[in-house]
């Protein structure tokens, strides 16, 4: 089959979108489609390309910039305050992704599978916008929507009421829409519900080199992996909690690209809390491997589940799985003790190879 994936993020960004987006495309050239990937281009994606025999095609370069956050006092909270509203109101800067995803498009034509992957959701307006019928482009095309847009439930600001319009827009023109989870289709209009499918995230378990624990009897070493979303995806009240432990043996080591909900709290800690840079997602998993146990912080409601739950469940490591507002210390205080019996479980981990996965969008017709 010809597969064409138009995707915002690819390796060397470290993002779940980016993981998609590499996965997918490395597997379907492996049992042998023909892949091209429209995305922004970097110098990492000449191996893949030579290895895999996958062809890129540049996105071309966002020029409309976010608004740097910068300064202090009044003109910080001046200049959050228009990054905000510029974003609620228009979707501004990532709606430049509309034009650079149509243009990237046009010359397109003779594709079996066409493949979408949003976040952002400009990049499935980009399609909609030039895939008027049924068959142009590709024969079939799906939507791949990490996290719902009109439905989500984890951002401090939902989007305009305006923009349901354009999400029932490109919905209409989508051939499917494809969901990670049973729980996000209900952050979708009802109309649209016949054409969802739940594909999760994948990953290739071959590609994992699992270390061996520490070793430390005397202490214990948890990590976590991911961004921070104040009130929402808070780590605020575990980290408290974490700090009053003077007595405890322990290093909590957390890789994000959100440090300054954090760096904080790993200044008291006197070296305990370790805030570290985003590392590459094999590097991430094989690092976490060698730990007690990794850690979780919930989204709100049940429409958005965290990816990083399934590259937990590869590394079979248990799961501190902490709720925001409702800190369950007895939880923690056992998970402290190397106890795990208030682990948390993943359901079958065989629906996350990423064959299977890719097996999934190929059943598709």
């Amino acid at each position: 089959m010809k597969v064409l994936i138009v995707s915002n993020a690819f390796i060397p960004e470290v993002s779940p979108r980016s993981f998609r987006t590499t996965e997918l495309a490395k597997e379907f050239a492996r049992q042998g489609h023909i892949v091209k990937v429209i995305t922004h281009l970097a110098e990492d994606q000449k191996d893949i390309s030579t290895e895999f025999g996958i062809e890129f095609k540049d996105l071309g370069p966002r020029k409309w910039k976010p608004i740097g956050i910068n300064g202090s006092g009044f003109i910080r909270l001046w200049l959050r305050f228009w990054s905000r509203m510029l974003l609620w109101f228009f979707e501004y800067p990532n709606v430049e992704l509309v034009s650079l995803v149509k243009q990237a498009l046009k010359d397109e034509m003779g594709y079996d599978l066409l493949i979408s992957i949003a976040v952002p959701h400009p990049v499935h307006w980009g399609v909609a916008s030039i895939r008027r019928k049924k068959g142009e482009i590709a024969k079939i095309w799906v939507a791949d929507c990490g996290d719902p847009y009109m439905g989500q439930e984890n951002d401090t600001f939902k989007p305009m009421f305006y923009f349901k319009f354009i999400e029932k827009w490109f919905c209409k023109r989508a051939d499917y829409l494809a969901v990670p989870t049973e729980g996000a289709i209900q952050a979708y209009y009802p109309e649209f519900h016949q054409k969802i499918k739940v594909i999760p995230q994948g990953f290739r378990f071959e590609d994992f080199k699992r270390l061996p624990h520490h070793g430390e009897a005397e202490k214990i070493v948890f990590g976590y992996g991911g961004m921070f979303i104040p009130g929402r995806r808070d780590p605020s009240e575990f980290l408290d909690f974490l700090l009053k432990q003077t007595d405890l043996n322990y290093e909590f080591h957390i890789y994000t690209a959100t440090p300054q909900f954090v760096q904080h709290f790993a200044n008291k800690s006197n070296g305990k809390i370790k805030v570290k840079a985003p590392i590459k997602r094999e590097q991430l998993l094989t690092t976490l491997s060698a730990m007690d146990f990794v850690v979780n912080f919930e989204n709100v409601g049940s429409k958005q589940t965290p990816s990083k739950l399934i590259d937990y469940a590869i590394i079979e490591k248990p799961i501190l799985s902490i709720k925001t507002g409702e800190l369950d210390e007895n939880l923690v205080n056992q998970f402290l003790k190397k106890r795990y019996e208030g682990a948390m479980q993943i359901d079958t981990i065989e629906k996350y190879k990423i064959e299977n996965v890719v097996n999934s969008f190929l059943s598709l017709k």
